[in-house]
């Protein structure tokens, strides 16, 4: 895929925002990526906080605004559009993982089938494409912030689901997760590159933005 003067929407959270880069308008690895591919727009629509799958009640109107709700508003006049999302699913939301059955958007798997057909029906001759979550620390369940009674899974268990539904749909998917570079859970590696453990730092940012580039332009 030639990527110059291709308008893309990157659909996300506080990584997509560019939460911990030094610069919002530059840094993130869309603006990166817009850079040094020569897209003509990278239309940042990343909220910090935001999650895949719908809690069981909406509390906080920004944070429990959630990526199915998000699609009806986004742009249609778009060559493609890059997911990224599900950390914070595992984090903080008290929807459960579900299995791979679950159609409904109140299960991660759920809301990721949902998801993938919302796009599909808005974006019929697009290029869509996911990217995993990110490795990050305490990724196998401590110190997050799971409501009480809801069952904590590993964050792997959400990467494997990010593949298997995209799999389904024959969706692209960026494994950043196992790519084996993207290390959040190796503090040595985070001091350079993901200072807090969640958020990539500019050079974080840069890596992904190499890495989608690459991958879009082999599409």
């Amino acid at each position: 895929m030639d990527l110059k003067n291709k308008k893309f929407i990157f659909l996300g959270d506080s990584i997509t925002e560019g939460c911990g880069t030094s610069d919002l308008n530059t840094k993130p690895f869309h603006q990166q990526l817009k850079q040094m591919a020569g897209l003509s727009e990278a239309i940042n629509c990343g909220i910090g906080g935001t999650r895949i799958a719908r809690q069981g009640e909406i509390t906080n109107p920004v944070v429990d605004n959630d990526f199915n709700m998000r699609v009806d508003a986004l742009d249609n006049d778009i060559d493609g559009i890059v997911v990224m999302g599900g950390t914070n699913d595992y984090g903080h939301g008290q929807a459960p993982l579900g299995t791979f059955e679950d159609r409904h958007v109140f299960t991660f798997y759920g809301a990721m089938h949902t998801l993938c057909v919302n796009l599909i029906r808005k974006y019929v001759d697009k290029t869509i494409v996911f990217m995993t979550p990110l490795h990050r620390h305490n990724e196998y369940g401590q110190g997050t912030w799971k409501p009480e009674g809801v069952e904590q899974r590993p964050l792997c268990e959400y990467a494997q689901a990010v593949r298997e539904v995209c799999e389904h749909y024959s969706i692209p998917v960026l494994d950043l997760f196992a790519s084996g570079e993207l290390r959040g859970n190796d503090w040595d590696w985070c001091r350079e590159y993901m200072p807090d453990g969640l958020h990539p730092n500019d050079k974080g940012h840069k890596i992904i933005a190499d890495k989608l580039q690459k991958f879009l332009e082999q599409l």
